[in-house]
């Protein structure tokens, strides 16, 4: 089979239930321009179709260093809007999709790397990562997102130091902030990213849609409205058969109960 740009910017493998996906720009430190963007949409769309989780890391010592600035300097206004909502159009179909993604984050994980970072579920971050929101020092504004994805996890009070300081923070303080869930030791989150994707690539897929779609909209709603809707979330998921099927081999002791606190 013939080799495309696209499966050079973005690779994909497939391992058990899990869709392992790489940005794969290493002498960039991974930094994300146009091409590469509708490559790693099409590997999402992939794995949407063959996988009940996924994995995205970044190929070399670093996650993503963000936009490729070469490509944005001469853009027009409106050229620049356009550009925006292709980052927030893949972005929402990674963050509102239909399978849980996982990133695993080491090096750099700057600007649009971090905006995508928060588009996934779930973040394992290597001790060696750091992040950053330099858009301030370079006379620029965030366009992926992170306006919205970022500002929930760290508060909008925490992303403005970042942004106006150009700063960076490491794993353990960002964890400390709520962006990321796990720390581990360097070169382990890959594997740990694709430890946590194939837990989760093992519930009921009714439950995951639900858990991904319905708990970011509650969160926008009225108390009363996020209630209404999680009510209705509640019936259609436990009413599926296999809803059904994995209560009653609970019942019948036959699923295992809820684990001990897990210590990494």
């Amino acid at each position: 089979m013939q080799t495309t740009e696209q499966d050079t910017l973005v690779t994909y493998a497939l391992e058990d239930k899990v869709a392992v996906i790489g940005l794969n720009r290493p002498e960039k430190r991974n930094a994300i321009g146009t091409p590469v963007m509708h490559a790693l949409d099409a590997a999402m769309a992939r794995a949407t179709q063959e996988a009940r989780a996924a994995v995205i890391f970044g190929a070399g010592a670093h996650f993503c260093a963000g936009l490729d600035l070469a490509e944005h300097v001469e853009k027009t206004p409106f050229e620049a809007v356009r550009h925006s909502h292709l980052w927030h159009e893949v972005f929402d179909r990674i963050a509102r999709g239909t399978i849980p993604v996982v990133s695993a984050l080491s090096g750099a994980v700057i600007g649009g790397g971090f905006e995508l970072a928060a588009a996934t579920h779930i973040r394992v971050a290597s001790e060696d990562a750091f992040f950053a929101l330099p858009e301030g020092t370079r006379g620029i504004y965030v366009g992926g997102g992170g306006s919205v994805r970022i500002a929930r996890l760290i508060g909008a009070a925490r992303m403005a130091d970042l942004m106006l300081t150009g700063r960076s923070v490491a794993a353990s303080q960002m964890e400390h902030w709520g962006g990321v869930s796990y720390v581990t030791a360097p070169g382990a989150a890959r594997d740990r990213a694709l430890e946590l994707a194939a837990r989760a690539a093992e519930n009921a897929e009714m439950s995951n849609y639900a858990i991904l779609n319905a708990l970011p909209r509650i969160q926008d709603m009225s108390a009363g409205d996020g209630l209404f809707l999680e009510a209705l979330m509640s019936a259609l998921t436990t009413t599926t058969p296999e809803a059904e099927a994995r209560l009653r081999a609970f019942l019948d002791k036959r699923a295992g109960t809820v684990a001990t606190p897990d210590k990494r």
